[in-house]
């Protein structure tokens, strides 16, 4: 007996056909959406910057929101440690300072953003660490606030200090104030270049000698500034939660008010654990003084970024210990405070933590030192993905 063939109906194969058709437009769409994230996950304008003799920082920009890390090592297939962005939630500016090297050693590294792997156009990115240098530097501090081109404050913005072959960077504060130590020996004449990057809310830049660059005019972005020919004396104006740039300050001898534009003498804030240029024997050293009660103290280590407020308790003795471990070398505090008259008033004390070996001062980085062709800190960097 004769077996019928089971012919498909047109029904049967249309349903087919819709069906391998809606498959692929399915795959192709998940690709596409995973490419599109990647695409906006991937890092641009990667700057090497601030390499000293024991750490260097890297930053970029991302077309979406994303956190990051960056994974680095000695050598390029050996990346086994990672350092996180300084942000914890995700951004558009990202920036990362890994510390804790050796002196004069070439470091590798990729960056991962959104999950993904990221090298220099399939090369590892690469730079070197300064050599050890027992002349001191010169820190010179460099402040402001970024606003918006609507007026507000440009939180988590990269800001660049450069000048030469050498570049220090640092990120705006949610008010968007930044405070840039540039450990150097300038001259009065150095022309310092301040580029700020906040990725969707544009760029800025912006020139000013090393003499009125604590703090510098307010920077709008979108804006290019020359504050070169400020005059002389000439104060800026900046926003008042700024805590690391007080509206004016007032010279300080003997690290107390001077008599002729002080207070009364219940209102004189001292510094009496530290004296200045003293060689200290720990990496957290306590801070000790005295300050009328209820005075509010911002109390600032410019060399490391360290800055917090405390209140001066009814007994007029106050204490401060520095919460991280401080590195060798030298070192700067900057305590602010406000008067009875309402007057901003301040304290410096400067100050060197001994090492238990070597040298107990930072080198910079000088002109034979830059990083190798593939992550110069003056061009800007494509990054490609790679297979983790």
């Amino acid at each position: 007996m004769r077996k019928n063939k089971k012919i498909p109906t047109i029904i049967g194969v249309l349903v087919l056909v819709l069906s391998l058709a809606v498959g692929v437009i399915a795959v192709q769409s998940k690709l596409f959406l995973r490419l599109g994230a990647t695409q906006q996950a991937t890092p641009q304008n990667v700057r090497i910057a601030d390499i000293s003799t024991n750490s260097f920082s890297v930053s970029w920009t991302t077309e979406n929101q994303f956190t990051g890390f960056v994974k680095y090592g000695e050598g390029q297939n050996s990346l086994s440690q990672t350092q996180p962005e300084q942000a914890t939630a995700p951004g558009f500016t990202h920036l990362a300072k890994i510390t804790n090297l050796k002196s004069q050693t070439p470091y590798y590294f990729k960056i991962n953003s959104g999950g993904n792997e990221y090298d220099n156009n399939g090369i590892v990115w690469q730079t070197q660490t300064a050599p050890e240098n027992a002349s001191p530097k010169k820190t010179t501090l460099v402040s402001g606030s970024v606003l918006t081109a609507a007026s507000a404050p440009a939180k988590d913005a990269l800001v660049y200090v450069s000048f030469g072959e050498n570049v220090f960077s640092g990120q705006t504060s949610q008010n968007g104030s930044f405070i840039i130590p540039v450990n150097a020996n300038l001259d009065e004449s150095t022309v310092l270049e301040i580029s700020v990057q906040a990725g969707p809310d544009g760029m800025a830049s912006a020139q000013v000698f090393p003499a009125d660059a604590n703090p510098i005019p307010t920077i709008v972005l979108g804006q290019t500034y020359d504050f070169k020919n400020l005059p002389s004396g000439q104060e800026s104006v900046n926003p008042e939660a700024q805590i690391t740039a007080p509206e004016e300050t007032s010279p300080v001898s003997g690290f107390e008010i001077p008599a002729g534009t002080a207070s009364p003498s219940s209102q004189i804030v001292t510094l009496d654990s530290i004296k200045d240029g003293e060689t200290v024997n720990t990496t957290q050293p306590e801070l000790l003084g005295n300050a009328p009660p209820a005075t509010i103290l911002t109390i600032t280590v410019e060399s490391e970024l360290i800055s917090e407020e405390i209140t001066t308790p009814a007994s007029g003795q106050w204490s401060w210990a520095v919460p991280n471990f401080l590195t060798p070398g030298n070192h700067k505090i900057t305590i602010t405070w406000k008067d009875a008259a309402g007057v901003t008033r301040t304290l410096i004390r400067n100050f060197v933590v001994s090492a238990a070996e070597g040298p107990a001062f930072e080198a910079t980085p000088s002109a034979t030192l830059t990083p190798t062709p593939s992550a110069t800190p003056s061009r800007t960097l494509s990054p490609t993905p790679t297979s983790s």
